[in-house]
């Protein structure tokens, strides 16, 4: 058993899709979260300065005695992971594998769709993952550069016309070609899972990277031996890069309580 905390990053409020998912598999589990919030998004910077604050966000959470860390953001999972694993000797586990691993068990038809930051499309680190267990695949992906700053901006809903008509837009091309399976990759994508699934229609299965990224910590730390006392209840302490008071009032819509007081800001560029 090992009692310390799970660190979790995410540029902003995405990687609350893996916090909340954590928080139901292992409720036991303690977890630090970091937003960079006053630097979101990520998904359009060039590699070199994703490697940049993905390093900063690792070190601020390495301030903390973590027995892992988790990279809840599919930009830097495609970008920076074997970076940050051969620099830290503590577990780094990112989302792309796991969700790769699900997209290709889940489609039918062999035809899958990805949807993600630009940064994400351009590394084509899902393309890789997916095809070295499904030679077969066909895999239409698309940036879509405008879902992260509507979510954080909490457009996310069903019944809101941007949103929608944005979305309707960028899936077009992945509904063309048949894609019985969606990878939703970038963890801030599941907060339009009700979006998505409407546009996309039944029978098309919605991979979530936060779900897949906590599924995944769950199996290591079984394996290593790291889990908690199940017995207890787990507590998540927020930390952002900007505002306080906008990450409070749209984390305790998507994660069902009340956050308030349990978020501190924090200088990131001193790290």
């Amino acid at each position: 058993m090992d009692s310390r905390p799970i660190g979790v990053f995410d540029s902003g409020l995405g990687g609350l899709t893996a916090v909340r998912e954590l928080t139901s598999l292992l409720p036991g589990e303690d977890i630090i979260y970091f937003g960079d919030t006053g630097r979101v998004p990520y998904g359009s910077r060039s590699r070199d300065t994703i490697i940049q604050y993905a390093r900063q966000d690792v070190a601020f959470l390495r301030s903390f005695d973590l027995k892992a860390i988790v990279i809840a953001c599919g930009t830097v999972s495609s970008t920076a992971m074997e970076v940050l694993e051969r620099e830290n000797p503590i577990p780094i586990i990112g989302v792309v594998e796991p969700s790769a691993r699900a997209a290709a068990a889940a489609s039918r038809n062999g035809v899958i769709g990805l949807i993600g930051t630009q940064a994400t499309i351009r590394t084509g680190a899902y393309l890789r993952r997916i095809r070295a267990l499904r030679p077969d695949v066909k895999l239409i992906d698309v940036a879509c550069p405008l879902f992260v700053p509507l979510v954080e901006n909490g457009r996310f809903r069903p019944g809101d016309i941007v949103v929608e008509t944005v979305a309707r837009e960028y899936l077009a091309p992945i509904k063309e070609a048949g894609a019985d399976t969606l990878v939703l990759g970038c963890t801030h994508y599941p907060l339009l899972q009700d979006v998505l699934a409407s546009e996309m229609g039944p029978g098309v299965a919605l991979i979530s990277s936060g779900a897949e990224g906590a599924r995944a910590v769950r199996e290591r730390l079984a394996a290593a031996g790291a889990l908690n006392d199940p017995g207890r209840r787990g507590h998540c302490r927020f930390y952002v890069s900007d505002s306080i008071g906008g990450f409070v009032s749209l984390a305790s819509v998507f994660l069902g309580h009340d956050v308030t007081g349990e978020v501190s800001r924090v200088d990131i560029t001193r790290y």
